[in-house]
């Protein structure tokens, strides 16, 4: 195996490990924000993706803008993960279509990837909240966001276990976010967030007799496009500032690109022996929040 020049979304050229080539990965949410960038990232490396997401226009997006081989290697599909049975039967069909859709064009080492159904790893990337202070938000916010963080990462877990036992194991990457260990508004998403991490230390130890691995990445601040950084960065400028001022040592926050390197890394085989650990990817950001602690 070895280190490779590659350019991520950004043209930022960059080493990347020559692990993923041939590998079978679901990721949630990946039509745009960090999971676009990870599908686009692992595709980039070789690896055979299917990714999710509620509507159908990112996902047509994302697809038109990929090579005609890359396309050969995705699979997308238009879904809500919180909807009952959808993620398993998605988990179920894309372990199945990436052993049917490698053609005999493809590399001996892909097609030998592809020959049962099985994965390599997993990316629960869908995230979110609901509500908003915490007297303005009732049990159903509260339920919501546990479950389309917590919950929907418990599921695909479950629903991807037989498919990663049947590779011999892989990689399970949830990703988190500061607020899950940095105290900040909303108190329903940090906590929700803090299940996650927990989630993944526990998982660890105990799927890693079947040679899976478990880990949790924490994305600071984010600039995403239409998001909340950005609108204030757009829209209140002033407001922007103080905070990246106050919060970020760095002077701007992370971008989807530096947290998709390290997901993706984690899925490789160069982090065979990492598994339980919690990474932040920040800028040893301080608070996750403009109203400080």
């Amino acid at each position: 195996m070895q280190l490779r020049a590659s350019s991520d979304a950004s043209g930022v050229r960059t080493a990347m490990v020559n692990g993923m080539r041939g590998k079978r990965v679901v990721v949630t949410g990946g039509s745009r924000g960090l999971g676009e960038q990870i599908v686009r990232l692992l595709l980039a490396e070789g690896a055979l993706v299917a990714t999710c997401a509620r509507e159908a226009a990112g996902l047509k997006a994302l697809d038109a803008s990929l090579s005609e081989e890359a396309r050969t290697r995705l699979l997308t599909e238009e879904l809500d993960v919180t909807e009952p049975g959808r993620l398993e039967d998605f988990v179920s069909t894309a372990a199945k279509r990436f052993r049917e859709s490698v053609g005999p064009a493809a590399p001996d080492d892909v097609r030998a990837a592809a020959e049962a159904d099985a994965l390599d790893g997993i990316v629960a990337c869908v995230g979110g909240s609901r509500g908003g202070a915490f007297e303005q938000t009732d049990i159903a916010d509260w339920a919501a966001t546990w479950e389309m963080n917590i919950g929907h990462a418990v599921r695909l877990t479950r629903a991807a276990l037989p498919c990663l036992r049947g590779a011999g194991g892989g990689s399970i990457v949830l990703i988190t976010s500061i607020s899950g260990w940095k105290p900040g508004p909303p108190a329903q998403y940090g906590a929700a967030k803090s299940a996650q991490i927990h989630l993944a230390a526990s998982l660890a130890r105990e799927l890693a007799p079947d040679g899976i691995r478990v880990n949790a990445v924490s994305p600071g601040s984010m600039l995403i496009p239409g998001r909340r950084w950005d609108r204030m960065r757009k829209e209140d400028p002033r407001a922007y500032a103080a905070f990246a001022g106050a919060e970020l040592p760095g002077g701007e926050p992370v971008t989807p690109q530096e947290v998709a390197r390290a997901v993706v890394f984690l899925l490789s085989d160069w982090a065979s022996g990492v598994s339980g650990a919690h990474l932040p990817v920040d800028r040893a950001q301080n608070a996750p929040s403009p109203y400080g602690y």
